[in-house]
């Protein structure tokens, strides 16, 4: 395992020598960069096993239900297959969440097998991270409560349409409440754990949510114009 005391005071050491040269104007930005990336390098190595599955896990969750859900938009196979749009969706949300489960166990052994970050080891990061996870279970609780099962696990790609889009808590104070609490949930963890590995997957959680949302919202206000459109004209 690497040694925890060397990345974390070199940082310091690294500032010291711009001040005494002139401030910040004088650093190569270029040559920071390296220095952060191999900084970084010292307390997460992405070749190790479980920190590759955590970053499958990540990336494979979002492109697996995303994809089979336009292909059941498309095809309705699954609405046929399993006999009801309702049982189709329920099936697919219960892979959904064990393929979450495998997510976050995947993230947390990451964590586990990696060093910690000296400089995040305290009782106020512990609480900082705690207080985020328990921001982010309230939103992924109540986007739960409010859109309910098949809302949350797509069930506008199987024709189960609410009467219009959700906007009450926690939609009233923030788009995709669901995703962002979840991104809420994982950093709050990984500040609770002191880990740099835990922060550095954390910003890959969101950003395969927001390349997720790129396909997710046109499709879903896109589906809404139509039912609202189908009920103008009958009225």
């Amino acid at each position: 395992m690497k040694e925890n005391t060397s990345p974390a005071t070199a940082p310091s050491s690294l500032a010291a020598g711009h001040d005494c040269c002139g401030g910040l104007g004088n650093i190569d930005l270029k040559q920071a960069d390296l220095f952060v990336m191999s900084w970084l390098l010292g307390y997460v190595d992405p070749t190790e096993p479980s920190f590759v599955a955590a970053v499958l896990t990540i990336v494979f969750n979002p492109l697996f239900w995303n994809v089979v859900a336009r292909w059941e938009q498309r095809t309705r196979k699954l609405s046929r297959a399993f006999g009801s749009p309702y049982l189709a969706c329920y099936s697919l949300g219960s892979i959904i969440l064990l393929l979450n489960i495998l997510r976050s166990h995947c993230f947390t052994q990451a964590m586990m097998s990696q060093p910690k970050m000296e400089g995040l080891d305290s009782h106020t990061i512990y609480f900082l991270g705690l207080a985020l996870l328990g921001w982010g279970l309230v939103f992924v609780l109540s986007s739960f409560y409010a859109l309910g099962f098949t809302g949350t696990f797509l069930g506008d790609y199987f024709g189960i349409l609410k009467e219009s889009r959700v906007t009450t808590f926690p939609f009233s104070v923030l788009d995709n409440p669901m995703y962002w609490g979840s991104t809420a949930n994982y950093l709050g963890w990984a500040l609770m754990h002191a880990s740099p590995t835990g922060l550095l997957l954390t910003v890959l959680v969101a950003l395969v949510y927001v390349v997720a949302l790129l396909f997710e919202e046109p499709f879903t206000a896109e589906i809404y114009r139509r039912k609202a459109t189908r009920l103008h004209k009958r009225s």
